[in-house]
C-alpha cells in the first residue's frame, strides 16, 4: 500500500530515539540537507526533561508551500526506540511508512495492514562495520540518514558537505560518518524499490533565508540592543537565551586591544537575585536583562512590581513552558499571558511583546530595551518554547552598526543645573512619562536613591492618598501614552471583507495563517489580525467591533489573551470565540480549521 499520490516535498518525517544517543545532530543532519536543496522544513525536537534514557521525538515538515506550522499526520515514521514503538507506529498514516531496526522481528502488535513497513537491520549493520559500544550507538542514527537520502532522493553530496561544515577542524571525523551514510544508501538501494512516493526535489524556494532558533535570536538582539548586564538563573527552555548573549558578545563585545569583554553576565543564586541585579543595574544606566520562564516570573512579581511603581527599566524573556508548577518542561504554551500583563500585587500593568519568528525575536528584543528606557517600566517578551528552542527558516537579520539608543527623557549635569528643583515623578510633559537621572549625574541634584513606598512627585516619602491616586494616574497616563509607541498589529484582510476574523499571536501565527489558506478551500473567507504587543491601541479595538465573530487563538486553557481583550477593551464577550490548544504541542492549522469550522457551521450559508 502507498500514499494515492506522489508527496513531492510535502511530507513529515517523525524520528523516534532515546534522549541521549546523538540523535538531535543526525536528525539535524536531515533538516539541513532539505533547506539546502531550498525548500522550507520545519523541525520540531520533542523531548523529554531528563538527560538520558526517555522517549525523544524528531519532528521535520517539508512543505512546498512554505507552510511552517507543525503539521498532523506523520508520512514516514523513523522508530529506533522500542519504549515508544506502539504510539508510533499508531501516529502513522494510512499508506504511510514505517521504518524500523529488523536487526529483531518485529512484535504482531506493531502490524497495520494500512502503512508499508521498511525494515533495516540497523545493529546488525553497526556491529559489523564498528567495534567502539559508543560508535555503534551513534552511527545507527547516521545510517539511518544514509537510508533515507536514497528512499527520499536527498542528495548525497549535500550531506557529505554538511559533514565537513560540521567536523570543520576535526577532519579524522569525516571518515567515519561518510562511511555511515553509504551503508545506509547501499542497502536502501540492494534490498528496496527507491525513491519512495514521498520524495524531495530541489528547489530554490527559500532564497537568503537562514535556520535559527528564537533564543539564539534573543541573545543576539540583546548583543545588539547594547546590554551590559545580564542576570539569570537557569531554568528550560530559556537558559540558552543568557548562553547565546555570552556568546555573541565573546565575538562582538570584547576589546581587540585589550581583550577585556565588555559585557557582566552573572548567573544568580535564584529568580529573585536575577531580577533584583537587572533594576540595579538598570537603575545605574546599563542595559540589563534576564532571561526566564513562567516559575521564574512568578518568583520575580514583587521585584517587577518595584520596577513598575519605582519607574525603572527592566528588560525579561520569558520563553513560555506548560504550567501550572512545574508542569511539563520541556512544552510549549502562552500561558504566561495574565502573569506577564499584571505581574505584582497591587495595580500594575506591564508592556508586552509578542514575537512570531526568529527575526522578530531579534528585533523586538532591541525593541525591547528602548521601550523599557523610554517609558521607564519593565518591558517583558514572551517567546515560547517552539519558538525559543526550535529552529525556524527565517529571514537574515538586518545589522545596523548606526542605530542609536533610545534612552528615553534622561537629563545630564547642565539639564539639572538650569532647573530650579528637580522632580523625579513630576509630568512636565503631559505624557505619564517623567524625567530621570542616572546616579551622581550631579554633585547635589538629580537621583541618588529610589524606594517602593509611595512619594509625591519631587520623590518624597508621603502617605498622602491624594498625592498616592495622582502618582496612580499619572502611571495610567504612561500606559496609555505607551499605545503608541509599542509594535503595531499586522491586518490580513480578503479583497472581500468578512464578518469573521482570526486574531493571534507569537508562535500560533504560522498556524493560524495556513488554516486562513485552508478555510478558503473550504469556501470561509476571513480577515485576520496579528498582534505584536500589549497595551492595544485603538486599531485592535476597532478591528473587533468591525467583525461579527473573531476566534481568538491561543495556546492555553483559559482563554488568557481572550480575557486580557474583555479586560482592557471591554470587547463584547459574544463576539470573542476562543480557539484553544493547550496539550504541550504547537498548534496545527487543521485544530483551528476544525474548531473555527464547528463554530461557524451554523451560519455557512451566510459565508461569501
Amino acid at each position: 500500500m502507498s500514499l494515492s499520490a506522489d508527496k513531492v516535498n510535502d511530507f513529515v518525517v517523525r524520528f523516534a530515539n532515546v534522549n541521549g544517543t546523538g540523535s538531535a545532530s543526525a536528525n539535524f543532519l536531515f533538516t539541513k540537507a532539505i533547506f539546502r536543496m531550498g525548500i522550507y522544513v520545519t523541525p520540531k525536537n520533542i523531548f523529554p526533561s531528563n538527560i538520558q534514557g526517555l522517549p525523544t521525538w524528531y519532528e521535520v515538515r517539508v512543505s512546498e508551500k512554505g507552510y511552517l506550522g507543525r503539521r498532523e499526520g506523520i508520512d514516514l515514521m523513523v522508530a529506533v526506540n522500542p519504549q515508544s514503538m506502539l504510539e508510533d507506529v499508531a501516529s502513522v498514516r494510512p499508506g504511510g511508512y514505517f521504518l524500523y531496526d529488523s536487526s529483531k522481528k518485529l512484535h504482531k502488535e506493531y502490524i497495520r495492514e494500512d502503512i508499508n513497513y521498511i525494515g533495516i537491520p540497523l545493529m546488525e549493520m553497526c556491529n559489523a562495520a564498528y567495534t567502539d559500544a559508543r560508535q555503534r550507538q551513534l552511527f545507527k542514527n547516521i545510517i539511518y540518514v544514509g537510508a533515507l537520502s536514497a528512499l527520499l532522493d536527498i542528495e548525497f553530496a549535500m550531506l557529505e558537505g554538511l559533514l565537513a561544515e560540521q567536523f570543520a577542524g576535526k577532519e579524522k571525523l569525516i571518515p567515519a560518518n561518510v562511511k555511515a551514510l553509504q551503508l545506509g544508501v547501499d542497502y536502501v538501494k540492494n534490498n528496496f524499490k527507491y525513491p519512495l512516493d514521498i520524495r524531495v526535489e530541489r528547489r530554490d524556494l527559500i532564497g537568503d533565508a537562514i535556520m535559527i532558533d528564537g533564543n539564539s535570536a534573543c541573545g543576539l538582539g540583546a548583543v545588539y540592543a547594547g546590554a551590559t548586564v545580564a542576570a539569570w538563573y537557569p531554568i528550560t527552555p530559556s537558559t540558552s537565551v543568557v548562553e547565546a548573549f555570552s556568546s555573541y558578545a565573546d565575538e562582538l563585545r570584547t576589546d581587540k586591544i585589550t581583550g577585556r569583554k565588555n559585557v557582566a553576565i552573572v548567573q544568580a543564586e535564584d529568580e529573585l537575585a536575577a531580577i533584583g541585579m537587572v533594576i540595579g543595574a538598570n537603575w545605574n544606566g546599563a542595559r540589563s536583562f534576564t532571561a526566564t520562564s513562567g516559575p521564574g516570573v512568578s518568583l520575580m512579581n514583587e521585584f517587577l512590581g518595584l520596577a513598575y511603581f519605582a519607574e525603572i527599566p527592566a528588560v525579561l524573556i520569558d520563553v513560555q513552558r506548560t504550567g501550572p508548577s512545574t508542569g511539563m518542561p520541556t512544552r510549549t504554551q502562552q500561558s504566561d499571558i495574565l502573569e506577564a500583563a499584571y505581574a505584582s500585587h497591587g495595580d500594575t500593568k506591564h508592556l508586552l511583546l509578542f514575537p512570531s519568528t526568529p527575526k522578530e525575536c531579534f528585533e523586538m528584543t532591541a525593541d525591547a530595551f528602548d521601550l523599557a528606557e523610554e517609558l521607564q517600566t519593565p518591558v517583558i517578551m514572551l517567546t515560547d518554547l517552539d519558538l525559543g528552542m526550535n529552529d525556524h527558516v527565517s529571514q537574515p537579520f538586518i545589522w545596523d552598526d548606526n542605530r542609536k539608543y533610545k534612552r528615553g527623557k534622561v537629563l545630564n549635569a547642565d539639564d539639572l543645573e538650569k532647573i530650579q528643583r528637580f522632580g523625579r515623578y513630576l509630568d512636565v510633559d503631559g505624557d505619564g512619562i517623567t524625567y530621570r537621572t542616572y546616579p551622581g549625574t550631579h554633585p547635589t541634584k538629580g537621583s541618588f536613591f529610589t524606594r517602593g513606598t509611595s512619594r509625591d512627585e519631587y520623590a518624597t516619602y508621603t502617605e498622602n492618598g491624594a498625592a498616592y491616586q495622582r502618582n496612580m494616574d499619572r502611571l495610567t497616563k504612561k500606559f496609555n501614552t505607551a499605545k503608541n509607541m509599542v509594535p503595531a498589529p499586522q491586518f490580513y484582510q480578503d479583497k472581500n471583507k468578512s464578518d469573521y476574523a482570526l486574531f493571534f499571536f507569537g508562535t500560533s501565527t504560522y498556524a493560524a495563517e495556513e488554516a486562513m489558506d485552508l478555510l478558503k478551500e473550504k469556501g470561509i473567507s476571513v480577515d485576520a489580525i496579528r498582534i505584536k504587543s500589549f497595551p492595544f491601541n485603538q486599531q485592535v479595538d476597532d478591528f473587533i467591533k468591525s467583525h461579527q465573530k473573531v476566534f481568538v487563538i491561543e495556546q492555553n486553557r483559559d482563554a488568557q489573551m481572550k480575557s486580557l481583550l474583555l479586560i482592557e477593551l471591554g470587547a463584547d464577550p459574544q463576539k470573542l470565540v476562543s480557539v484553544l490548544n493547550y496539550d504541550g504541542m504547537p498548534i496545527t492549522a487543521d485544530n483551528i480549521l476544525n474548531q473555527v469550522s464547528k463554530s461557524l457551521s451554523p451560519s455557512l450559508n451566510k459565508v461569501s
